[in-house]
C-alpha cells in the first residue's frame, strides 16, 4: 500500500486547493454567486469547493482560473496537476461499506496530520487500541450487526493505526480520562492487555499519553471527546473535531480552535506526566 507523506492525503489537498481558490476569488473581488453562475453551479457549490469538501471537475477549475485572471500556463498546470491528485480515492475508500459517510472526511484528515491531539472521556482512543479492545467497543456499538462488518470495522481501526508506526508518522498526544481506563470494555483479560499496550506504545517517541485523574475533580472539557489536527502545510488551519451519536463537526473558525486548543493545554496541564502515566497505568493494570 502506498502511503501518502504527512499534508499530502487526498483531503487535506481539497482543502488547499479550495483554499487556493478562495483566495483567487477574493483578490479578484468576484462574488461566490459570479464564480457558481460560470461553473453552471450555485454560490454553495463554490462554498463547498472553497472548503474542500467536494470533488473538483477540471473544467470548472480550468473556468475559474481563467474568471480570476490566472493565464500563466505554468501556474495554471500546479493547480490543475493539483486537482488530479486531491480527486484520488485514499485507501480507506475500499472501507466505504463500513465507514460512515460524516467519519470518511476525518480520516482523510488523519492520515494527512501532522500531530493530533486528542482528549477522550469514554474510550481509550482508536488509534491506541488492540485489536481485541476494538473488537469489544466496535460490538458494544453495533447492535444487530453481523459479525464480518464488524470485523471489517476493526480491521480499518487497525489500518488506521499504521501510521503511527511510519517514519514520518504524525505526532499523537492523547489525554485519556481515568474513567475509560477503568472500565472493563471487553472482559479484565482484555482491558488489562489494553493498559499493557498503552504502557508499550509510551516508548514511541511520536507519542505521548496523559491520564485525567479522578483526584482532580472538575476540569476544563467536562463537555465532552475532542480532536485537534495540524497539518504541515501553513496554509491548511487546524481542525476540531468533535463526534457525536452519528454525526460530527468539524471546526476549523479561529475562534473555536483557539478555544478548544487552551481547553487542551489546560488538560494537559492538569493531567499526569508521562512518569506519572505509566505509575497509573501499571496500578490500574494490577488492578485488573
Amino acid at each position: 500500500m502506498t502511503q501518502n507523506q504527512p499534508g499530502s492525503g487526498p483531503t487535506a489537498l481539497r482543502i488547499l486547493l479550495g483554499s487556493q481558490l478562495r483566495k483567487l476569488r477574493e483578490a479578484k473581488n468576484v462574488t461566490r454567486e459570479e464564480a457558481g453562475h460560470l461553473i453552471r453551479g450555485s454560490e454553495s457549490k463554490i462554498s463547498r469547493m472553497e472548503l474542500g469538501r467536494v470533488g473538483f471537475k477540471e473544467r470548472d477549475v480550468a473556468d475559474l482560473l481563467t474568471l480570476y485572471g490566472v493565464v500563466d500556463q505554468q501556474a495554471r498546470s500546479a493547480v490543475l496537476d493539483l486537482v488530479a491528485t486531491a480527486n484520488e480515492p485514499g485507501w480507506w475508500h475500499r472501507f466505504n461499506d463500513v465507514l460512515p459517510t460524516w467519519f470518511q472526511a476525518y480520516v482523510g484528515l488523519e492520515e494527512a496530520a501532522a500531530r493530533i491531539r486528542t482528549y477522550e472521556v469514554q474510550f481509550v482512543p482508536g488509534l491506541l487500541q488492540t485489536k481485541e479492545y476494538a473488537r469489544a467497543v466496535v460490538t458494544a456499538g453495533s447492535a444487530g450487526i453481523g459479525a464480518e462488518e464488524i470485523a471489517r470495522r476493526v480491521d480499518l481501526r487497525l489500518e488506521r493505526q499504521r501510521m503511527l508506526d511510519r517514519p514520518d508518522g504524525p505526532i499523537f498526544w492523547a489525554v485519556i480520562d481515568e474513567a475509560a481506563l477503568r472500565r472493563p470494555i471487553g472482559g479484565v483479560e482484555v482491558m488489562r492487555a489494553q493498559i499493557e499496550h498503552l504502557i508499550d506504545l509510551m516508548r514511541q517517541p511520536n507519542i505521548t499519553i496523559q491520564i485525567m485523574p479522578f483526584s482532580f475533580g472538575g476540569h476544563p472539557s467536562e463537555g465532552g471527546a475532542f480532536s485537534i489536527l495540524r497539518f504541515p502545510d501553513t496554509d491548511l488551519p487546524d481542525v476540531v473535531y468533535v463526534e457525536q451519536l452519528a454525526s460530527a463537526l468539524y471546526l476549523d473558525k479561529r475562534e473555536d480552535v483557539d478555544r478548544y486548543t487552551e481547553v487542551m493545554e489546560r488538560l494537559c496541564a492538569v493531567s499526569t506526566t508521562p512518569d506519572e502515566t505509566i505509575e497509573l497505568l501499571r496500578t490500574i493494570a494490577d488492578e485488573f
